[in-house]
C-alpha cells in the first residue's frame, strides 16, 4: 500500500512509502483485532517514514555522485596520460626521423644541431668537443634508451635511476609474496 506525504521540512517535496499489504487472515489465520494490526496508526508515523525514505534517497544519490566523481577525475588523469604518451611518440618519432649518418645505437648520447637549410641532424660530437668551431647552431642533447625512446639529457640521471629501480623490482619479482586481497602494509608510515 504507497502513501505520498510531505515531510515538514521540505514540504515542496513529496515522498512516496510503500507500506506492508495487510490481510485480516495471514496465512490463513484469523486476527483477533485487524483493527490492531492494519491500522495506518499516527500520521506522523508516515512522516517518519517518508523522511527515512528520503534520507535514504538523498544519501544514495550523494554516494553516486561521489563515486562519479572519483570515476571522471580518473578519466581525466588517463586523457592526461594518453596525451602526454601521444606526444612523447611524436617527439620520439620525429628525433627518429632526423638525418644521422650513422647507425644509433641504445645507451648512447646524440647531440641534434640544425643547419643553416633548417635541416635538422644527430652527431656523436657535443658542442663541448666541437668548442668554439662548432659548425651549426645547437639544439639538444639526449640519451637513446633501450625502448628506442629519448631522453634528453637534463633528465638523464632521473631517468637511468628509474630504470636502475625498475631492474631491481624486476629481478625480485620471484621473491614477492602472492597478494589475495589488498595490502596498505606503509601508507600509514
Amino acid at each position: 500500500m504507497d502513501r505520498t506525504v510531505s515531510v515538514p521540512s521540505q514540504p515542496d517535496k513529496t515522498t512516496t512509502v510503500t507500506l506492508v499489504e495487510s490481510s485480516s487472515a495471514p496465512s490463513g489465520l484469523e486476527l483477533v483485532s485487524p483493527y490492531q494490526t492494519n491500522r495506518a496508526g499516527d500520521p506522523m508515523d508516515l512522516v517518519s517514514l517518508a523522511a527515512q525514505v528520503q534520507k535514504g534517497d538523498d544519501f544514495i544519490k550523494a554516494n553516486a555522485c561521489n563515486r562519479l566523481t572519483v570515476i571522471a577525475d580518473q578519466i581525466r588523469y588517463l586523457q592526461e596520460q594518453a596525451r602526454k604518451v601521444l606526444e612523447d611518440a611524436k617527439k620520439d618519432a620525429d628525433l627518429h626521423h632526423a638525418a644521422c649518418n650513422i647507425v644509433k645505437k641504445p645507451g648512447n648520447f646524440y647531440y641534434l644541431y640544425q643547419r643553416p637549410s633548417g635541416q635538422k641532424y644527430f652527431s656523436i660530437i657535443s658542442p663541448q668537443e666541437w668548442g668554439s668551431s662548432c659548425p651549426h647552431p645547437f639544439i639538444a642533447g639526449y640519451k637513446l634508451q633501450h625502448d628506442m625512446s629519448w631522453t634528453p639529457l637534463d633528465q638523464v640521471e632521473r631517468k637511468d635511476a628509474e630504470l636502475a629501480i625498475m631492474g631491481k623490482l624486476i629481478s625480485r619479482q620471484t621473491a614477492l609474496p602472492p597478494c589475495g586481497e589488498p595490502n596498505f602494509d606503509g601508507i600509514g608510515n
